[in-house]
């Protein structure tokens, strides 16, 4: 978020974590931050991120290779990175990931217009890489993410070796299977490999992934994209 950015407009008010204040108050003065500077609002509330260790960069960087594979073999699915996401008017989060149906076909992200544009609307899949903020990912970013329609979360626990997964939409916590796969529901055919993920283990990961994508589940997912799109473009409505 460095375009824009002012030093000396920085200086009139520093963002704190505990702050209080509404999403256009936090907004106003995230622009005006220097470069570099990342902080979210999480139900009204300021978290200013400390600074980022080289595992946490590794697993965002692992993950996003995997998520772009599985973008890269599904039209219509988009993901993105560490971006500033608007929802609704004391939630302004960056996910670590997320993956989502741009609205042209049928998902509920959208730009917001402007000097600089923003993401804005709940992506179907959000993932957070977790270590200090473990206690934030999972009790108050996953009930904000909740609140405004995120359907499905990921929380990956580096302390715990594990990844904590959610359908949001039921308000429930899913066990991983016997087999260590994670199985996307909003996101069919996206399997990863628990264990490879934890060990950044790329030959095994890929593996699973690739199973996922020759599933039936996948190929059926990539034609109910291309359905929405077409209906959408030639403006018929959804069918009953």
């Amino acid at each position: 978020m460095a375009d824009g950015r002012s030093d000396s407009a920085a200086a009139l008010r520093e963002l704190h974590s505990g702050d209080v204040m509404t999403r256009e108050e936090f907004h106003a003065l995230y622009e005006v931050t220097p470069a570099g500077f990342k902080a979210e609002l999480i139900d009204g509330v300021v978290f200013v991120a400390s600074p980022v260790g080289q595992w946490h960069g590794d697993y965002i960087y692992f993950l996003g290779g995997l998520l772009f594979s599985y973008q890269s073999r599904t039209p219509g699915v988009s993901g993105n990175t560490n971006s500033t996401l608007l929802l609704g008017p004391r939630d302004e989060p960056q996910p670590d990931l997320l993956l989502r149906i741009p609205p042209e076909f049928g998902g509920r992200t959208w730009t917001e217009p402007g000097k600089v544009e923003y993401l804005a609307g709940p992506p179907e899949l959000v993932i957070e890489i977790a270590h200090s903020t473990r206690t934030v990912d999972l009790q108050t970013k996953r009930l904000a993410y909740q609140r405004h329609g995120v359907q499905e979360y990921l929380v990956v626990c580096v302390g715990d070796r594990e990844i904590r997964w959610f359908d949001l939409t039921r308000d429930e916590r899913l066990q991983v299977p016997a087999d260590g796969i994670v199985r996307a529901s909003r996101f069919p055919g996206l399997w990863l490999d628990v264990r490879a993920i934890m060990e950044l283990n790329s030959n095994a990961a890929l593996k699973a992934l690739e199973a996922g994508l020759a599933s039936p589940e996948h190929a059926e997912f990539v034609q109910r994209l291309e359905a929405e799109r077409a209906r959408i473009a030639t403006g018929q409505t959804t069918p009953k």
